[in-house]
């Protein structure tokens, strides 16, 4: 009997974190698997990849628990939809909902540390840190930071 091969969610905001996440392009294709960003002003969609949106969030906007509930209804619509077995997360605030209902389902998360970090730590890494089932971090410098954290070089 064959296993079935795990459907990935690979999620960003927009920016920087949206195109490390794109690097991971040959690794979508290998997997039934789809991408969360964030709606944005200009095309985010990866030719050929299934894209769901959910909103911007400024975490100093005074409206940010607001948009945090708003995305969390968004992402368990999608997660309904979906299905996904495992997230592959570059961050930040807007992908926190999908990241944190996945574990609620005991799903496995992946959070990938952003490239521009090499002495500090995002917000959403400290958070995320505490439930990623594997934490990666690009800089070894990093490990400091993140003493459990897997360094395997930049995913550029």
């Amino acid at each position: 009997m064959s296993r079935k091969s795990p459907k990935l969610c690979f999620a960003a905001s927009s920016g920087g974190h949206y195109e490390q996440l794109m690097m991971l392009k040959p690794l979508m294709q290998q997997y039934d698997s789809f991408v969360l960003t964030e709606q944005t002003q200009y095309e985010s969609k990866t030719e050929g990849e299934k894209t769901y949106y959910v909103g911007q969030i400024n975490r100093k906007e005074k409206s940010v628990l607001l948009k945090l509930v708003i995305n969390a209804f968004r992402c368990l619509g999608i997660f309904v939809r979906e299905r996904p077995d495992v997230i592959i997360c570059t961050g930040v605030l807007a992908m926190l909902p999908m990241c944190l209902i996945m574990k609620l389902f005991g799903k496995k998360l992946v959070y990938i540390e952003s490239f521009a970090k090499v002495t500090s730590a995002t917000e959403s890494g400290k958070l995320l840190y505490r439930f990623a089932d594997r934490f990666y971090v690009q800089w070894e410098s990093m490990k400091n930071i993140y003493p459990n954290a897997i360094y395997l070089g930049s995913i550029y």
